[in-house]
This record gives C-alpha cells, structure tokens and sequence, in this order.
C-alpha cells in the first residue's frame, strides 16, 4: 500500500493572490496580497524561503514569527494565521500597505493631511511605549520599512525580526547586516567603551525621530540631515529636536513624548485624534457621552480622511444604534458616512439598518429619517418601500404632532415613484383628503395640495379623474390664503390631465371665482392659470383636429414625466418643500382655520364687511371664547414658527393644545358666529383620538371625490335668470335685483363630500336652522346657570370662622 505526503501549503486555508511582491521592506520576508480560500476575504502574506546557509536569518525569521504570534495589541500588526515547513515561513496578517507605497499614493492622489499623520504617528509612538514599558522589549527596528497601513488608515507597527529584551535576557540585539536599517541606529551606539549613559527607550526614540523625518520629507539620505527639520510643522519640530537630541539621557519616554504632544496647542492635539481616541473607548462610555459624540460628529466627517469614515466610523455607527440604543442621533452621520460607499456596500451595510429605524416609536428618529429620506431613497427598491417602509410611514400622517404630518406629506414626494397601485391610489389619497379637509394647520393643507400637484402624474387615469379636479377646487376655498394659492397652481401644474370638457364646466368657473380674492397673490395665479385653460380651448375651437393631441395624456397611464413642464410655467416647480411649510408660516402667522368670514368676491380696494353681531347673554360665554380663540391663534402661530427646531417634545405639547382647543375649519357650512360659541365647549371636548378614529365612518377618498347624482334645488326665494329684466331700463320702484341676494360667503366643503358642486356653498335654510340651534342652545345654557346661581344663594347659610368668600 501506498501513502502520500500531506501538502501543507496546499491544505492551507490561504492563498497566494499570483502578482510581484508588494513593495517587500528591506529584510528577510516577502510580502504578498493574499486571500482566504473559504470567504475570500483579503489578507496580507509575509512570506520566508529557508536557504541553505542562511540558518541565522532563518532564526531571526523564526523568532519575528513567534513574537508577531504572541504580541496582541490594537497598534501592532495583527496576526491571523501561519504555516512553517523545512521550505518556508508563511505569517498571515490583516491587509495592510507599507506605509512608503501608502504615503506615495496620497501624494499623487493630492496629498497627505497633517490629521492623519498626527494620528498615525501617534499609533506608532503608543505601540512602542507598549513593547518597552509594559513588556520591556526593545523594538530596534523602528523605520518606514516597519510600519504599515490597513484599510481603514490606521498605522501599525511591525518589523519585529531585531527585537530583543529590555532586561538582557537572551543575550544582546541580534545583528542586522543590512546598511539600509542600520543608518536609523543612534550615534552612541558606535560607541563600544560603555560609558555612554542612556535609557532603555533611547534607542528607539532616536529611531522614531528619524521615522518622522522621512514622513514629512521623504527617504532619509544620511543621519547629518536630520538637523534640518525641513517640512515638519512647527507645532511638532520641538519634541522632535528633543527625539534626535546628541545625549541619550535626555530623549523622552514614549508615554511623555504623547502627552507633550497632546497638550494644547499641540501637534496631535486635534479633533481627529480626540474622535479617534473616544471610538477605541466607545464600549465603556456613558450614554450620554456617547450622545453628545455622535450629535458633533457629523460637523467633522467633512474633514476626516473617507477610508477611516468608511472602516472605522461607519462599524461603530452600526454598532451603536445595533447594540447601544443610540437613537437617532447616528442618522445624520451615519447618512454622511454612507456617501462614500458603492451601491453595493449601501444596500448591504445601510438599508437594513433604514429599514429597522422606520419601524421604531420613537419620534425623533421618524422625523430625521423623514427629513433625510433624499440621500437613501434611490437605494430602495420597490418591494422594500411597499412592504416594509410605507406601511409605517403612513402614521405618521396621523400623528398629534404638527411636525412629524408635515414631515410625512413632504417625504411622499420622494416615495410616490416607488408606490404600488394600492398604496398610491387608495391608501395615500385617503390620507390625502383627511390632511386637506380636516387637519386644523393651514401650511399642512398647503403642503397636501402641493404635493398631490406633484404626484398627479403617477397616479392612474381613473384617480386623476376622480381626485384631482375636486381636491384642487377644495383648495381654492382654503381660508389660509397660500392654500388657495397652492390649489390654482395645481390646476396649472396638471393642466394636461384635464379633457377640454373639464377644463370649460369645471375648472374655469373656479379659477373665476378667484379673481377677486382678497389676497393679490391668488388673484395674480388665477389669471395667469385663466389665460393658460383659455389658450388651449382657443386653440382647440380654431382647429379641432387638435383635440386628440391636447388630451392624449387625460386618459394615458401614469407616467413621472407628464405634467413636468406645466409644473414650471406655472411657477410649481419649487426646490423640493422642505421649507416651503415655514415660509408660509411666518408670511402669514395670523391665519387660522377658524376664519370662515373670508368674503369671496369683493374687489380689492373694498374692505371685508364686519362680522354679524353676537346676541347678548346673561354669561360671559361668548366674551371668554373671543379670548380663547386669540389665545389659539397665537399659540398656532408661535408654534409654527419654530417648526424648523428640533425639540419635538414641545412641538407636542403645542399641537396637543391646538387639537384640543381649536375649531375645525371643515366641520361644513358658513355659520353665524352665535353658533361656533355654542358648540365651543364640544369640540373643545373631542380628542385628538377620536377625531382620528372616526375618519372611516365619515367616509374615504372613494366616497368625498364621486361627482353628485343630481343637482339640488336653489334655494327658496331665488329667482330664475329669465325673470330678470336684462335688457330695458328699471323702474324707479325697482331696486337692484341683486341686493336682495347676500354675496356667495366663503364656505368649506363638508369632509365627507368633495363633489364638483360642494365650492358652491350650503343651503340657507340648513344655515337658519343651525342658527336656531345655537340660539337655543344658548337660552337653555342661560336658565341653566341661572338656576345653579339660585341655588347657591339658597343654600348658602352663616359664614363659618376662617370660611373663603365665593361671591
């Protein structure tokens, strides 16, 4: 029978990668890119070939591979695995680069940034006061050829083929007999006598004078020219003259060396070397700590090297919202981070971790990955935005807190492209229609509308036809003014979807109506939006052949393109509406959704008719209202004002109040004044809860945007047109045949009914019998109080000693 030798290189479990050695430094080993067979996962192999007559450097090679296998330390090259055979000498390693070929790509690449050099020669100088005050080794090797750089930027030391103890064990350094290392050795040591007095440390502070020579430099010709500093910064040319010094006594220990360094002012004295420093001790770190760590971190990735943002920080910023409960305070670096990476590298290392943040609770986080959704949007693919992002988004949209709704009609801009039928058509419209009929912030129904304007061109040709007609004449009915600004727009931005039927009996007489708006802005956009639909009608009446090709998208599929470039005649085309919210805010801080006085056709110069007197009651009900409801139009504002803050705490608060104490603007119908005091006390009771539970009940998208069956009758007293005399002279007994009719009121459309003919306001009879209701209300509130005052009296016996006075 037959055996055959086992081939260890063969069954080792890393290979060669077949190309030159990498820049080998000046010793025994080779050094090769290397990979590992299972994961393929790169490494760096240093590799020794035995040759016969070589048996002292085969020891010196042996020996460098037993300490690089014990030695453990963060600024040490790292051992992975080795193989040694009668052949060779194989020492796996993490990846890294001789720090001579690194510097030289920086160089070509545009330069070296003092940051990093502080930061690796600062690796460098901790590694050796490890080797000589922790484990009283003496390095004797310390050179550009023993230093390395991983992926990441870091600089570790290896080179330990000379090492020797500190304490003389073992016997004296071993020889080098290679001129290239030997000129690094101090002076003193050509000095055989003895009687030179010097530390353990001189040896190698002599040597690292010379490493940060040829840093700042280049390759160091002589010892005589480390007298001249030459490009080494003045912060650092001190502790280096100090380094190569003629007396060994007084070079410093390592551990000095860093902390005169480190002092301030100083040369490793910096943000980057303070960032580093706090990630090697993030582990025991306190909350806290950590907090204010990440919150200032993103103001300094700008300037940090991109591999160490890439290596080093981006792990850490997994970990800490993985393991640390960091919160939301790792997004904005972690996005910042995420610019330096491949789509490959972003959809394994980000879009797990965005996927898991959008189901968290917490408000913060919500709102931030709402604001920052344009940096990741375009890595998420369409089943991960339908299936794991949407459906968590849309609570927001429910949310108490003003700021997370507005967040969440912005963010729709970016996720729309990426919607499927149902959650675009059904699900968002019927958020949609809730935000703009209900919601008590006026920028916020701005924002609804503008949105949708942006969107219409994803949504199928039946939605359009449903939606966007009534959504946007709602909006023209908006008491805040930038909302009836918003909705002419919409008809403008989507003017292609409409068939030229639409456009005459249904757009137009809208736009109209908007022509004597009180606010010029919405009177300049509706003319402008006029003269557009009347230009194409002109041009469809003077040549019907080109009805086709008007409305060949009113019918057609979705499309991201449609409607583009109507968006920017008509002025739509805003940069994104990321503080289009504020804007409004602060242009129009007095607005509130309760101002149902709006008149709807005076002209401009004529000022708004006083509002309808309140009946006086014996209580004071109707006085303290009038208070309550400039308290909360105050307290809108200033809390509007601050939506760009990020105290979303108080934001909550704020929107609580607003909920709870303000009326809502689409209850339905132009009521007198007598009776929003009389319901006061009962929408002040509804919470915000119920407000939103009963929106199922109060109807969907499906049943506000149908168009109406039949048309209801005028109401009783109005005359038909032909009853009118248009053409002859009135007599003198006849008034004007106008007057006895009161101008159109400026009503909202009932939120469960956004039919064509809502915009034409409620019926006076239904106005009469809500009055008669407050009115009676009120009387029965009166006898009321009355009757408990009575009472009081009554039972009100003598005054006890110390008793309080009510009355």
């Amino acid at each position: 029978m037959w055996f055959f030798a086992r081939d260890p290189v063969r069954d080792f479990p890393f290979e060669l990668i077949p190309e030159p050695p990498e820049g080998s430094p000046p010793g025994p080993w080779a050094l090769h890119r290397g990979r590992k067979k299972a994961t393929g996962s790169p490494v760096s192999i240093f590799v020794y070939d035995v040759k016969p007559g070589a048996e002292e450097q085969t020891q010196v090679a042996k020996a460098a591979f037993k300490r690089l296998k014990t030695l453990r330390h963060p600024n040490i090259l790292a051992y992975i695995d080795g193989l040694e055979t009668e052949k060779c000498l194989h020492v796996v390693t993490e990846a890294v680069t001789p720090l001579g070929i690194y510097l030289k790509a920086r160089v070509e690449a545009g330069g070296l940034k003092e940051l990093e050099i502080s930061w690796g020669l600062h690796q460098i100088v901790k590694a050796l006061s490890f080797l000589i005050n922790d484990c009283s080794l003496i390095h004797n090797n310390v050179c550009m050829a023993a230093v390395f750089v991983d992926r990441a930027g870091e600089w570790k030391l290896g080179g330990l083929d000379y090492m020797y103890s500190a304490q003389g064990n073992g016997g004296g350094p071993p020889r080098k007999g290679i001129p290239e290392l030997e000129q690094y050795d101090p002076p003193e040591l050509a000095d055989s006598s003895g009687r030179v007095v010097r530390e353990k440390w001189s040896a190698d502070m002599w040597r690292l004078g010379c490493l940060i020579w040829e840093v700042f430099n280049g390759s160091l010709p002589r010892a005589a020219a480390l007298r001249n500093p030459g490009k080494i910064p003045k912060s650092l040319v001190p502790h280096y003259c100090e380094l190569v010094g003629a007396n060994p006594k007084m070079r410093p220990n390592p551990a000095r060396f860093l902390q005169n360094c480190r002092a301030p002012g100083g040369f490793m004295n910096n943000r980057f070397v303070e960032t580093n420093l706090f990630l090697e001790e993030i582990q025991i770190k306190e909350p806290a700590e950590k907090q204010k760590f990440f919150q200032e971190l993103s103001k300094s990735l700008d300037a940090f090297p991109e591999d160490f943002c890439r290596h080093k920080v981006l792990p850490q910023l997994l970990t800490a919202f993985e393991f640390g409960n960091a919160g939301a305070v790792v997004l904005t670096p972690l996005f910042k981070v995420g610019k330096f990476l491949s789509a490959e590298e972003y959809q394994q290392k980000i879009i797990p971790v965005v996927v898991k943040m959008f189901s968290s609770t917490d408000r913060a986080m919500r709102i931030r990955l709402l604001q920052q959704m344009e940096q990741f949007i375009q890595y998420l693919d369409e089943p991960t935005v339908n299936t794991q992002i949407f459906p968590h988004v849309v609570h927001g949209f429910l949310d108490t807190n003003p700021a997370i709704r507005e967040q969440t009609v912005k963010s729709m801009l970016l996720l729309a492209p990426k919607l499927n039928e149902a959650n675009l058509n059904v699900e968002l419209m019927k958020h949609f229609a809730r935000l703009q009929a209900k919601d008590e912030q006026g920028p916020i129904r701005c924002n609804t509308t503008v949105c949708l304007g942006k969107i219409g061109s994803y949504l199928s040709a039946s939605t359009r036809h449903r939606v966007l007609t009534s959504a946007f004449s709602r909006a023209t009915k908006d008491p805040f003014a930038p909302s009836r600004v918003a909705g002419v727009l919409g008809f403008a931005a989507t003017h292609n979807l409409y068939s030229m039927n639409d456009c005459a009996h249904k757009i137009l007489p809208v736009l109209c109506g908007l022509t004597v708006d009180p606010e010029k802005s919405v009177r300049d956009q509706a003319f402008k939006a006029i003269r557009s639909f009347l230009s194409k009608l002109e041009s469809v009446s003077e040549d019907p052949t080109q009805l086709e090709e008007v409305e060949k998208d009113v019918h057609a599929a979705s499309s991201p393109g449609m409607g583009g470039a109507a968006a920017s005649w008509a002025g739509w085309a805003v940069t994104g509406v990321s503080s289009l919210t504020s804007k409004l805010i602060r242009s129009h801080p007095t607005t509130a959704p309760t101002e149902t006085n709006i008149p709807q056709r005076p002209t401009p110069e004529v000022p708004a008719p006083a509002p309808t007197p309140v009946p006086a009651t014996p209580t004071t009900s109707g006085h303290w209202e009038t208070q309550e409801e400039d308290k909360d139009t105050a307290e809108d504002s200033s809390a509007a004002d601050r939506w760009d803050d990020e105290d979303w705490g108080s934001l909550e608060q704020e929107a609580e109040s607003v909920l709870a104490q303000q009326d809502d603007w689409s209850t339905g119908g132009q009521v007198s004044r007598a009776s929003q005091v009389s319901n006061s006390d009962h929408k002040s009771s509804k919470s915000p809860e119920s407000d939103w539970s009963s929106w199922e009940a109060e109807g969907s998208w499906e049943q506000g945007w149908q168009e109406p069956s039949s048309q209801e009758p005028p109401p009783e007293g109005t005359r038909l047109a032909s009853e009118y005399n248009w053409g002859g002279p009135e007599s003198s007994d006849k008034g004007d045949p106008f007057a006895t009719l009161s101008a159109r009121p400026s009503t909202q459309p009932r939120p469960d009914s956004w039919g064509e003919d809502n915009w034409e306001g409620l019926e006076t009879e239904s106005r009469q019998v809500k009055a008669e209701l407050a009115r009676k209300k009120r009387e029965e509130r009166r006898r009321e109080m009355e009757a408990k005052r009575a009472e009081r009296k009554v039972a009100k016996g003598p005054m006890k000693l110390g008793a309080r006075k009510l009355d």
